[in-house]
């Protein structure tokens, strides 16, 4: 099962055992990750979920989608980054064992 870890704005980290094929958005509200809101349910059309990947993981889960991802984080976000991606539109898989992510301290 892998493992994602959410790094809050405080640091303090948090590990969850993931489940391949769901979000990593989903992954941190069953577990209560505190800064994921998820407020759409994973619909891409909040922004609450927004998080900054960190390398060397950016590469694997590559960049934002061309439509409504790129909208929301250009237009929703407050702190956006070369490494934002909203968390609903990144799929778990076992090549991202150890994904590791930022929470900023404030979502939409």
């Amino acid at each position: 099962m892998p493992k994602v870890v959410y790094v809050g704005s405080d640091g303090v980290a948090s590990a969850v055992d993931a489940v391949v094929g769901e979000s990593v958005m989903v992954a941190a509200t069953k577990n209560g990750v505190p800064g994921i809101v998820g407020e759409c349910g994973g619909n891409a059309s909040c922004g609450t979920c927004h998080v900054w990947v960190r390398a060397p993981y950016f590469e694997q889960v590559g960049p934002p989608g061309e439509d409504l991802e790129e909208d929301l984080l250009d237009l929703g976000v407050s702190d956006r980054r070369c490494n934002s991606r909203l968390s609903c539109q990144i799929q778990v898989t076992d090549d991202l064992d150890g994904l590791t992510v930022d929470v900023p301290a404030e979502q939409p």
